[in-house]
């Protein structure tokens, strides 16, 4: 891959572009806290060539939402699970949302 491959692809979203450090330092918490969400299943890193953690920018935002909900209190393990449940709750409206696109029977929004 040369140089120009690996900046075209720091626009996409899913690419491991940042390592614990500097995830930790974008998300002001600990690479504690990153492994411990790795350990609850919620975000499974990439590993470098070296063995190096790497995360996503999309990584980075289900850590983020991980964030808040433990800075409310909420236990590690908990706040895991309401972010996969979040996740799967949004997935599913997405897909209802493209059987009713299909279907021809999409409603307008109420306002």
């Amino acid at each position: 891959m040369t140089a120009d491959d690996s900046f075209g692809r720091l626009d996409d979203e899913d690419y491991p572009a940042y390592t614990i450090g500097r995830a930790a330092e974008a998300l002001g918490t600990t690479q504690g806290f990153l492994r411990a969400l790795g350990e609850a299943r919620l975000i499974t890193p990439l590993r470098s060539e070296g063995g190096h953690r790497r995360y996503s920018r999309y990584q980075l935002r289900i850590a983020a939402r991980a964030r808040e909900l433990v800075d409310q209190g909420t236990p590690v393990e908990a706040a895991c699970r309401i972010v996969i449940l979040e996740d799967q709750l949004e997935e599913a409206q997405r897909i209802n949302t493209e059987h009713h696109h299909a279907a021809g029977t999409v409603k307008a929004p109420v306002d």
